[in-house]
C-alpha cells in the first residue's frame, strides 16, 4: 500500500466547512503533511462584504498556519476559494465552477454543518440534510472522484446506549420530512419538534441521524466513509498543543470556570467525558480517505463508519475534567477573573437549581443593576444557555464500538503512525487538559503568558476579599443571633468547650504516645 502522503500526491481535494474549527485544521494538516497534494478547493460563501478569496486570505494568516508557513511559504497558492452557498440550489455554484469541480476533484471532505444544538428544525434540516444531499448529487457528477468523506457526530444516535459503527435506520423517512417542512409554517414546526426528536436532546443530533441514512441511501456507487467524532476539543499535538479558536462546546465552559463565573453545573462526576482532540479527528479523517481511496479496487464495497471517540479506549470522567480545569486555572489564572475558580458538579436537579440561583443569577442581577444605575445596558449572559445545552452530555455515558478505528490504525505503516497519529491510548489526560486550558488563554482570549504574575496577584486579592467577607459575615451573624440570645450563647459555649476538650485530649494522647 502507498503511504498517506503518497496517496494524496497529485490529488485535487474539495473541502466544505473549511472556515470552521475542524475544517481549518484539516486544511492545514493536509497541506503540511501531504505537500504533494495538487490543490485544495474550498467552498466558501461571501460574508460581511468579504469575498471568498478575502475570507480565506484572512483565515490563513492566523497562528494555526504558522508552522505550515515556515515549511511552505507559498502554500496559499494551492488553496482555491470557490464561491458557494450550500443552502442555495446547485450550491450557488457558477456553471464554470461546476465544470471545474466535476472534472478534477478526486477526494471530497464534507465537514460543513450547523453546530448550534438548538437550531430551529427547518434550519437544521436545510444546513445538515439538504446541503449534504446537494453535495452527494454533485459528487455523482465528478468524473475522477475516488472517495467521499462525510463528517457526522458520535451523538447522532445518542438515544442508544451502545453505538456500533453502522448506519442505523432513521426515526422518520427523511424524504417525507423534507416535503412536510416545505409547506409548514415555523410556528407549527416549532410545536411538533419535541415529538419528532423524541429522546434525542436537540435538532442537531436528530438531523445528523437523518443525514447519515440519507448518505447511505443516495450514495449509489460512490465510495463513502463516515467519521463520527464525539466532543471535539483543542489539539493534542498538532500543529501545536492546545490550539483552539472558539468558545463552542466545553471551551466556553472552561473559560467561564477559569474566570470564576461558572460556579455550578449539572453533571455526573462518574460519567465519561468523551473529549477527542481535533488533531486526532483530522488524522483519522485523512487516514480513512487514504484507506477507502487506495483500496477501492481491492476491498469489497461497503460504507465504513468510524466512531472517533476516546471513552472505550482511554476513559476520562467529568469529575476529573473539573479537577484539572480548576487546578490549572488556579496555577495559571486568567486575567481579570471575577472570582477564584471553583465549580461544584452535581447530578441533583434541585441542588443545581439552588446553586444557579445563589451563584449565577444573584450576582448577574446585582451586576446588571449596577450597569443600569450607571446608565449602561445590562449584560447578556449566555452561560446558562450553554450549560443547559451541555447538561445532557455531561449527565450521560455511552459505549461506542471502535473496531473500524482500530483496524484503520493497524493498516498504517510506521512512518504514517508517527505523522498521522490517532492512537488515543497514548493520550495523557492531565497534560492534555493543562494544554487545553492554556490554549483557551492564549488563542481564544489572546492573553500573553507575561501577564501571569499580575493575574496571580489579582487572584490572591480575590482570595483576601473572600476571607474578609466571610469574617465580616461571621461577626454579623454573631451580633444578630448569638449575642442577643441566651440559648444561642449557651449552644456556642458548649460547642467551643467540646472543641477545646477534643484538642486537649488529642494533645495529651500525642504526648503519651511519644
Amino acid at each position: 500500500m502507498v503511504t498517506i502522503p503518497e496517496y494524496y500526491t497529485g490529488k485535487n481535494v474539495l473541502i466544505t466547512g473549511a472556515t470552521g474549527f475542524m475544517g481549518k485544521v484539516l486544511l492545514e494538516k493536509l497541506l503540511r503533511s501531504c505537500p504533494g497534494v495538487k490543490a485544495a478547493y474550498v467552498l466558501v460563501r461571501p460574508k460581511a462584504s468579504q469575498s471568498p478569496s478575502a475570507r480565506i486570505a484572512d483565515m490563513v494568516n492566523c497562528r494555526l498556519f504558522d508552522r505550515l508557513r515556515e515549511d511552505q511559504p507559498d502554500f496559499a497558492e494551492k488553496i482555491v476559494a470557490v464561491n458557494s452557498d450550500l443552502t442555495q440550489p446547485d450550491l450557488d455554484l457558477s456553471k464554470e465552477d461546476q465544470d471545474t469541480l466535476t472534472d478534477c476533484i478526486n477526494i471530497v471532505f464534507h465537514c460543513a454543518a450547523t453546530i448550534r444544538f438548538n437550531e430551529p428544525l427547518k434550519d437544521a434540516m436545510q444546513l445538515n440534510v439538504l446541503a449534504t444531499q446537494k453535495m452527494v448529487s454533485l459528487a455523482h457528477r465528478m468524473k475522477r472522484l475516488e472517495v467521499f468523506i462525510h463528517v457526522s457526530t458520535a451523538y447522532a444516535h445518542c438515544d442508544r446506549e451502545l453505538i456500533e459503527e453502522v448506519v442505523y435506520p432513521p426515526p422518520v423517512d427523511y424524504r417525507k420530512l423534507i416535503d412536510t417542512l416545505e409547506w409548514m409554517d415555523d410556528k407549527l414546526v416549532s410545536l411538533m419538534t419535541p415529538k419528532l426528536i423524541g429522546e434525542r436532546p436537540n435538532t442537531y443530533t436528530y438531523t445528523k441521524a437523518l443525514v447519515e441514512y440519507m448518505v447511505q441511501q443516495e450514495c449509489g456507487n460512490l465510495n463513502v466513509a463516515i467519521i463520527r467524532p464525539s466532543i471535539v476539543g483543542a489539539s493534542w499535538k498538532e500543529p501545536f498543543p492546545g490550539w483552539i479558536d472558539n468558545f463552542n462546546g466545553p471551551s466556553g465552559i472552561f473559560i467561564a470556570a477559569g474566570k470564576g463565573i461558572l460556579r455550578t453545573m449539572r453533571a455526573s462526576n462518574s460519567a465519561i467525558a468523551d473529549l477527542v482532540p481535533v488533531d486526532v479527528v483530522i488524522n483519522t479523517t485523512l487516514a480513512a480517505a487514504w484507506y477507502s481511496g487506495s483500496q477501492r479496487h481491492t476491498r469489497p464495497k461497503s460504507m465504513l463508519v468510524y466512531n472517533c471517540t476516546t471513552g472505550a479506549i482511554n476513559p476520562f470522567h467529568w469529575g476529573e475534567v473539573e479537577h484539572h480545569v480548576i487546578s490549572t486555572f488556579k496555577r495559571n489564572p486568567l486575567e481579570q477573573a471575577f472570582r477564584r475558580p471553583n465549580v461544584n458538579l452535581t447530578s441533583n436537579h434541585l441542588i443545581n437549581q439552588y446553586w444557579i440561583a445563589v451563584s449565577h443569577k444573584a450576582p448577574a442581577f446585582l451586576y446588571d443593576l449596577c450597569l443600569r444605575i450607571t446608565g449602561r445596558d445590562p449584560s447578556r449572559n449566555p452561560l446558562l444557555r450553554a450549560m443547559m445545552v451541555l447538561e445532557y452530555f455531561t449527565s450521560h455515558s455511552w459505549v461506542w464500538n471502535t473496531d473500524n478505528v482500530t483496524m484503520l490504525l493497524n493498516q498504517l505503516g510506521p512512518e504514517d503512525r508517527k505523522v498521522f497519529n490517532f492512537d488515543v491510548r497514548q493520550l495523557h489526560w492531565a497534560e492534555y487538559m493543562e494544554n487545553y486550558c492554556m490554549g483557551t488563554k492564549k488563542y481564544v482570549l489572546n492573553e500573553e503568558l507575561s501577564g501571569l504574575p499580575a493575574a496571580r496577584k489579582h487572584l490572591n486579592k480575590l482570595r483576601n476579599i473572600r476571607y474578609t467577607f466571610n469574617t465580616v459575615l461571621v461577626i454579623l451573624i454573631w451580633r444578630i443571633f448569638i449575642a442577643r440570645s441566651q440559648m444561642a450563647r449557651n449552644i456556642w459555649y458548649f460547642v467551643v468547650s467540646l472543641c477545646f476538650k477534643f484538642l486537649s485530649y488529642f494533645r495529651a494522647s500525642s504526648t503519651l504516645r511519644y
